[in-house]
């Protein structure tokens, strides 16, 4: 069977438009020759989707990258058959590897994304440094859709998270914390799996297949497992249910910060008092959060807060005590709370 042009490629128009229109609300204009689009590529289903859409929607304003983590013997062939893909559709391509001698730590499905992220900062932000590409990478796409939403709501949701865990990813943000570069932004998360599906499969591609989806060790597999044999739990509810409650986060984000502005002071970089006075419990957990990221990072601690531990932390002061979280000290006198760096344990 011959293998189809790249008009062949593309997507039904009224796809096209929407994907467009998609990602335009979110970046609020088009890429341009100088201005493109980057697109994060893996071989699977959802990113080759991505992929056709953005290339058939501004074409020659997009450029694409596969990350290899080195992490599979296939990997190396998978990178290889994006790049001929891309090829085909006229969209630069480039693969990249993992620097040498760094290796995986911790988790590994986090540490896999913290250094897909990483190579897609460095990739956007400096062209690769090759002199045939003068333009800049504005965005960096990657294929989120709904179905993935609906799956971490149900993760979350099943450890007890707040509103700030449950609520959905943004659809725009840094690749890297801290670090200037290219935006990442999801232009799918309104698009479902089997939308996406049906447009590889239109084009006569073949996408890769990745195991792990289907290993039901991890959370994933098992919440998409669970999705799919149960119609009880439609993904594009459990998706807007996350969109919901990502209006409400940034909502409490923005009380939070008025109420930081006019609730807290803090003395010669040491010290932070709050008045926590009359506020609703959430907003208490969250200014006691800020207070002790505050001390953190003037004393450059590295301990992590965690859930647990803030929530054990507030219900102390409520109480009138004093305890110690993250190599902060948290105290409560009188009306206010004060926070500082907790005094070094003593050896024995």
């Amino acid at each position: 069977m011959p293998r189809k042009s790249a008009n062949e490629l593309t997507p039904p128009a009224e796809q096209v438009a929407r994907f467009r229109r998609d990602l335009e609300a979110i970046t609020g204009r088009a890429p341009d020759a100088e201005h493109k689009l980057g697109v994060a590529v893996s071989g699977g289903a959802d990113s080759l989707a991505l992929l056709l859409l953005a290339a058939a929607a501004y074409p020659g304003h997009v450029v694409a990258a596969t990350v290899d983590h080195g992490l599979r013997p296939e990997a190396a062939e998978e990178a290889a058959f994006v790049h001929r893909l891309c090829d085909r559709l006229g969209v630069p391509h480039d693969i990249l590897t993992r620097p040498d001698g760094t290796l995986p730590v911790g988790n590994l499905q986090e540490w896999a994304r913290w250094l897909r992220y990483f190579l897609l900062q460095f990739w956007g932000a400096s062209g690769t440094f090759r002199s045939d590409r003068p333009w800049r990478t504005e965005w960096v796409a990657v294929a989120h859709q709904q179905d993935d939403v609906a799956e971490t709501f149900l993760m979350r949701a099943r450890r007890g998270a707040g509103v700030r865990g449950l609520a959905a990813m943004r659809c725009m943000r840094p690749l890297c914390e801290g670090i200037p570069g290219p935006a990442l932004v999801r232009p799918l998360l309104g698009w479902s799996r089997t939308e996406l599906a049906g447009i590889v499969t239109a084009a006569g591609v073949s996408a890769v297949e990745d195991a792990s989806n289907s290993d039901t060790r991890y959370d994933r597999a098992r919440m998409r497992a669970l999705l799919a044999e149960t119609g009880e739990l439609p993904a594009a509810r459990l998706a807007l249910a996350a969109s919901n409650l990502r209006h409400a986060e940034d909502a409490l984000k923005w009380i939070a910060e008025r109420e930081w502005s006019v609730r807290s002071r803090i003395e010669n970089h040491e010290v932070v008092w709050l008045d926590p006075t009359d506020l609703p419990h959430e907003l208490r957990r969250r200014l006691a959060e800020r207070a002790i990221d505050y001390i953190r990072f003037e004393f450059e601690l590295e301990t992590e807060i965690r859930g647990e531990s803030l929530d054990r932390i507030v219900a102390t002061l409520l109480s009138g005590g004093t305890g110690t979280i993250a190599g902060v000290k948290a105290e409560a006198k009188r009306a206010e709370w004060r926070f500082s760096l907790a005094p070094a344990r003593r050896s024995h």
